[in-house]
């Protein structure tokens, strides 16, 4: 029997990405790759096999070999790279919205820091619609990612799920931040703590991450690096 409506209800995340992932099927500039997070292999294996068997758009779908480590699967969605895209995301988002009751999907691009609403008006603005374009958006969106950003770090691996970014340390405890702002002039509204407990999380994160400028306001953090700024939430325990 095949899925029915809210078989994948709270188990599919309601971010999804955009060009983040290389294609299996052809140049990158050819071919356009969405990603869903999963929360375990068999639902996604039931998605992958939804969207490939129900949208001749779609050139090809998988899973993720093995369980992420974020603890996730991915399924990746292959399409041309034509003007037809937005349209065909929405068509095919459509469908996971009946699986999943989610009523409205958010989506990065490129391993964007923000996600943004998805509907046929932001995808059109967003994904470059044919190859010419496309590694020009590339090289700016890279500016602003997270891999990007993180690039001199300590760290071995990083994830963002949801709004939730997880860094990851050989030898160490992973770190978990949440998201409030990027950019490279965001102007805190809180007052700069210097409290003994906000100068050791501080030293603490530099430790973790390295040669980042690291100050306290409120109960935000903003790290600075090259120019550009991330202003996160982060619980020590």
């Amino acid at each position: 029997m095949g899925l029915q409506k809210s078989d994948l209800r709270h188990l599919v995340y309601d971010i999804f990405e955009i060009d983040s992932y290389q294609s299996k099927m052809g140049d990158d500039k050819d071919i356009v790759v969405c990603s869903f997070v999963v929360q375990d292999k068999e639902p996604a294996t039931d998605l992958m096999n939804f969207i490939e068997k129900g949208y001749g758009f779609v050139l090809d779908a998988d899973v993720s070999a093995g369980e992420m480590s974020d603890g996730m699967y991915r399924v990746f969605v292959e399409m041309e790279r034509n003007k037809d895209v937005p349209n065909n995301i929405m068509e095919m988002l459509y469908g996971v919205k009946q699986l999943t009751e989610i009523d409205r999907f958010r989506f990065r691009y490129y391993k964007g820091f923000k996600s943004v609403e998805a509907n046929e008006q932001t995808l059109e603005e967003t994904i470059p619609l044919d190859s010419d374009s496309y590694y020009n958006v590339v090289n700016e969106t890279n500016l602003n990612n997270y891999k990007n950003f993180f690039s001199q770090s300590y760290l071995d691996d990083i994830n963002l799920l949801g709004e939730s970014l997880k860094l990851y340390k050989p030898y160490a405890q992973p770190v978990e931040l949440k998201v409030v702002d990027f950019g490279t002039n965001i102007n805190p509204e809180e007052t700069i703590q210097v409290t003994p407990t906000a100068i050791s999380e501080c030293l603490y994160l530099t430790k973790y991450l390295g040669d980042y400028n690291i100050t306290k306001y409120g109960s935000n953090f903003l790290l600075e690096r090259a120019g550009s700024q991330l202003l996160v939430e982060f619980n020590n325990k």
